[in-house]
């Protein structure tokens, strides 16, 4: 279960040995690791909401995920995206895992882990010192890549403008009928209506949790 305040969040700090680090994302359960803490610890991401940019594999992120993809395809999940990034001082390769059929769980975190570490440390395909998490791509996962727009027709997605829209609001909820390289045609209560890229903080998954 996701923490739902800070007493929470300072509880399981408490219960670690050591102090962690919260990166960017939310509402995601993942498992790090990394060369002096090798150690699998469950973490809890917070979110903070970026520019809504169409993103390409880097080189390091393709070849990781030629690797990992047919592992994780075999073990009945997907790789949902592949992130190489750095964080302060530290770099960070991020494998976000996904399935068609239930959520992922922490456990699917774990079975996935062992397989991959071993991809990686026999394929060695990052020279440098890095922190490995793999984790789950959430119930409102962000569309970032062509390949999520594409696998993400037909669903609804909640969307956020930099401004308000003309009914005075920032946030839209709807069906995904369209895409281009320009932006999205989102069916809404309000009717359908073209949204451009470039006018928008982020495209994510929408999940009522309330339901």
């Amino acid at each position: 279960m996701l923490p739902s305040d800070a007493k929470n969040m300072a509880d399981l700090k408490n219960n670690l040995k050591k102090p962690l680090i919260f990166p960017k994302k939310c509402g995601i359960i993942y498992l790090a690791k990394n060369v002096e803490r090798p150690e699998m610890i469950p973490v809890f991401r917070f979110e903070r909401n970026g520019c809504m940019k169409l993103k390409k594999f880097g080189s390091t992120e393709q070849k990781v995920y030629d690797l990992a993809a047919p592992i994780i395809t075999g073990m009945g999940l997907l790789v949902w995206d592949v992130r190489y990034e750095k964080e302060g001082a530290g770099w960070y390769l991020r494998i976000f895992i996904d399935s068609e059929t239930d959520a992922v769980s922490i456990s699917d975190c774990e079975r996935v882990t062992a397989p991959i570490s071993d991809m990686l440390d026999r394929e060695d395909p990052i020279p440098q010192s890095y922190t490995l998490e793999i984790s789950s791509a959430g119930l409102e996962a962000d569309l970032i890549r062509e390949s999520h727009f594409d696998a993400c027709i037909g669903c609804e997605v909640q969307v956020k403008g930099f401004r308000a829209f003309a009914d005075g609001s920032r946030e839209r909820i709807g069906v995904l009928k369209d895409w281009d390289k320009d932006g999205i045609l989102l069916a809404a209560p309000e009717g359908e209506e073209k949204l451009d890229f470039a006018a928008l903080a982020y495209v994510k998954l929408y999940f009522d949790f309330n339901a």
